[in-house]
């Protein structure tokens, strides 16, 4: 099992950027593929992006593409989302996921507490 947490969410004027983390508990950080999810006020959780076990896939939301970057530093057990170009359409809590289930595209088992990201126009 493994416990995350995430930090780095603010207020931010549009057009800005920002970068979460997210750390991972535990020595297997390496077995879990990671993932950013978020959820805007009276939406739905929805996908942002996953990387693989050793980053070498990446998937982005077609809303997110070419604006927000994941990555991930497997010595650290931490996991990154750089967001920049940033819309107001962004604001929501932003969740950090993991699974080590077989396929890459499989559901994600553990979850953080989320951290608030707030953009301005």
């Amino acid at each position: 099992q493994v416990q995350l947490v995430e930090s780095g969410g603010g207020l931010v004027q549009a057009g800005g950027s920002l970068r979460l983390s997210c750390a991972a508990s535990g020595r297997t950080f390496s077995s879990y593929v990671m993932g950013w999810f978020r959820q805007a006020p009276g939406k739905e959780r929805e996908f942002v992006t996953s990387i693989s076990r050793y980053g070498s896939t990446t998937y982005y939301a077609d809303s997110v593409q070419g604006r927000f970057t994941i990555s991930r530093d497997n010595a650290k057990n931490t996991v990154y989302l750089q967001m920049n170009s940033l819309k107001p359409e962004d604001t929501a809590v932003y969740y950090c996921a993991a699974h080590n289930r077989a396929v890459f595209a499989g559901a994600f088992d553990y979850w953080g507490q989320g951290t608030q990201v707030t953009v301005s126009s």
